[in-house]
């Protein structure tokens, strides 16, 4: 079992993992761009760092920062959709070459199901990945840079939409009008699961695995967030019912297979 892990990304996702890392009794590394949250890192007795990725360079002591770790988590998420111009692949090339003049020998990298093509079809990990948009791109041809350092073993984990924590996506749909595929399968994970599922990758050291990460439970997309929505007292989205394109249904065959896991969240609640 490893002594100290690092995590590369204390956001919404990372900074949970971090503390529920600190609370199983590892050192903790953990690593943000902001400024402001250096302190509310510390607060939690994780080893604070400011460190920022970039496509040919890397801010801050990124050595110090991979010293004597035993498992690194890459949370680092794309941004593609609010900067076009931004190489995420040129990032984890960059970040790769580190991690390889490091002594780490485990890494986990926080993909996405968006590397599959949005047909409608179960998707699992032997679905042959054919990603649709620039951001998938570029995730997936950052899982293969990862995969193929032999220096270091990767886990990849191709997480669906995320949700938990006071962030869902039916927020930011409410009151929307003429919204497209109603039909189309919903692929989302709750928090939670997320923290749990990096942390049996660990315990029960599946390494060099491919993971995908959606709850079992893929209502349509109109039902499931209009139903919520009412739930929750804000207005309904509304869909275009002449849009009836579904869209791909995501699998976690091999959680089950290498991980016996069971989902805390399996029917998406809020």
């Amino acid at each position: 079992m490893p002594k100290k892990i690092a995590v590369l990304g204390c956001g919404w996702l990372g900074l949970p993992l971090a503390k529920s890392f600190v609370k199983k009794g590892y050192q903790v590394n953990g690593a943000t761009t902001s400024v402001d949250k250096i302190l509310s890192i510390a607060q939690h007795n994780i080893n604070p760092f400011l460190i920022a990725v970039h496509q040919n360079h890397i801010e801050g002591n990124i050595s110090y920062f991979l010293q004597d770790v035993d498992v690194l988590v890459i949370n680092i998420p794309p941004r593609i959709r609010s900067n076009s111009n931004t190489n995420y692949l040129g990032k984890i090339e960059t970040l790769s070459k580190k991690i390889a003049e490091s002594d780490i020998k485990k890494v986990i990298f926080a993909s996405s199901s968006s590397v599959y093509s949005n047909i409608p079809e179960i998707v699992d990990e032997n679905t042959e990945p054919n990603p649709e948009t620039e951001s998938g791109k570029q995730v997936l041809a950052s899982e293969e840079v990862l995969k193929a350092n032999n220096s270091f073993e990767t886990t990849i984990i191709r997480f669906g939409g995320l949700y938990g924590n006071n962030r869902h996506p039916v927020n930011s749909l409410s009151g929307k009008k003429n919204l497209s595929n109603p039909n189309s399968p919903v692929n989302l994970i709750h928090l939670e699961d997320c923290v749990s599922i990096i942390n049996t990758i660990i315990e029960k050291e599946a390494w060099g695995k491919t993971f995908n990460a959606a709850a079992p439970s893929h209502p349509s997309k109109q039902s499931y967030y209009t139903n919520l929505a009412e739930k929750l007292g804000i207005e309904p989205p509304e869909y275009d019912e002449n849009n009836s394109e579904k869209g791909k249904t995501i699998t976690s065959k091999n959680l089950d297979a290498y991980l016996s896991y069971t989902f805390i969240h399996p029917e998406l609640d809020y």
